[in-house]
């Protein structure tokens, strides 16, 4: 048995106190929040929990399921057949079926074939195999040529990752699109999940089953420092604080990384330096009127400074509408210092124009969240990158969501990077090919 520091109490660092403390270890979960969940938390909006940030669940995330089967909370997960739309030069079409391709304005027939060809493939390839090392630009462009990149593809890219834009890798986005294109009921219908009662119900059942395995939950603490020597972890440094541990699992962004463990080398805190991320200002809407049928629609107008929102209401039951408009960005970029009243302001707009019925009076409430290590950036290559979870140190173990790299992130790639920390604990060879 080994005494095991958790950092971060969202649900890849829940979910690795809940299988160190099965493994019959001593786990304390430090969290700088006050509530535990990380981007998978709730907050009151008005009378409704709901997440800060959405989340949906595809029928291939395989990790969560089991997770909650385990927790006995398997009977929570909900299935709804959802769509996309597509708001191009002032108009909505549907979009995600070859029906609504056929349809779609602007294109060639040649270009709608390819097109659809290269989604098909997508959801069929098994691996990255040479996508690692190509950019999604150049990746889409080989298949479907310039002029759909440039339609469909391009403002989506600069509205998320602005100067990263055209350096994004192809591996990174073929993954979202196979998990989203086999979420199907069929060829014509998606179907996405959600957990009933939101992510609270996932992130309160690992939380109980935690304190239940006599774990330790301390939210509101803050670490400063992993601190190690001779090579070695021996604790954290906590709220000012020291603490000895055996093992420590660090679940935090990893531009915090360099500063938080002095004990590295020059080549290790340059290796988690190299690693860019950029932010979010996420916006949620509670509104009396829906603005489209759609669960995700992306945006491509030149009036809108937005890729996409996405009408939540439209997975999960909730009563009154309910929009996630998020503003990703780097932290450098003139928008992340924006008051939050005006951002939803234009947010607000934007929607109006999608459905001019909107009015002001159908706005009830808003909330900005803001996450300055939201989406790690993945340029081709980026698998040589990142760090490996078992550090220089031994029993530190580090990961965020660039780990799941070409995964995006998600609950399902969290809990599976849990469960495999945990048992590096004991079995540090579980790294050996386990990414």
């Amino acid at each position: 048995m080994a005494r095991v520091a958790v950092i971060g109490a969202g649900a890849m660092g829940l979910a690795a106190a809940y299988h160190a403390l099965k493994a019959g270890h001593e786990v304390t979960v430090y969290e700088a929040d006050s509530v535990p969940g990380g981007m998978a938390a709730h907050f009151d909006f008005g009378g409704l929990s709901i997440e800060r940030y959405y989340h949906f669940v595809c029928k291939s995330d395989r990790p969560t399921f089991a997770l909650m089967d385990e927790l006995g909370i398997g009977d929570k997960m909900r299935w709804v057949p959802t769509s996309m739309g597509y708001f191009i030069d002032g108009r909505l079409h549907d979009w995600g079926n070859p029906v609504a391709l056929l349809k779609f304005p602007g294109l060639s027939f040649v270009e709608k074939l390819r097109y659809g060809l290269m989604m098909f493939l997508s959801t069929k390839r098994a691996e990255a195999g040479d996508l690692e090392k190509r950019s999604a630009r150049e990746w889409i462009e080989s298949w479907c040529g310039p002029s759909v990149y440039q339609r469909l593809w391009r403002p989506l890219f600069d509205l998320k990752f602005y100067e990263y834009a055209d350096n994004i890798s192809a591996a990174w986005i073929w993954t979202r699109i196979k998990r989203i294109g086999t979420s199907r009921r069929s060829l014509m219908q998606e179907e996405l999940g959600y957990i009933d009662g939101g992510t609270l119900t996932l992130v309160e059942a690992l939380s109980k089953a935690i304190r239940a395995k006599g774990g330790d939950i301390r939210l509101g603490a803050k670490v400063e420092e992993i601190v190690s020597e001779g090579g070695r972890v021996t604790g954290v440094k906590a709220n000012g604080a020291f603490e000895p541990y055996d093992a420590v699992i660090a679940t935090v962004p990893t531009p915090l990384i360099p500063k938080l463990v002095p004990g590295f080398s020059d080549a290790a805190r340059e290796a988690y330096a190299k690693i860019e991320n950029i932010g979010v200002a996420c916006l949620i809407f509670k509104l009396k009127r829906s603005v489209t049928p759609h669960f995700w629609v992306n945006t491509m107008d030149a009036r809108m400074g937005i890729p996409g929102f996405v009408e939540f209401s439209n997975l999960r039951p909730t009563g009154d509408t309910i929009v996630y408009v998020p503003y990703y960005m780097p932290v450098t970029n003139r928008n992340w210092a924006r008051p939050d009243a005006e951002l939803l302001d234009e947010a607000f707009s934007y929607l109006k124009m999608v459905n001019p019925a909107l009015t002001d009076a159908d706005r009830i409430d808003a909330r900005v969240g803001r996450l300055a290590h939201a989406q790690p950036v993945c340029p081709p290559g980026f698998a040589a990158m990142i760090p490996p979870v078992a550090t220089e140190i031994a029993g530190l173990q580090i990961a965020d969501t660039c780990f799941y790299y070409p995964e995006d992130r998600g609950i399902s790639e969290s809990v599976r990077y849990g469960e495999l920390m945990a048992r590096a604990v004991n079995d540090p060879a579980v790294w050996k090919g386990a990414h």
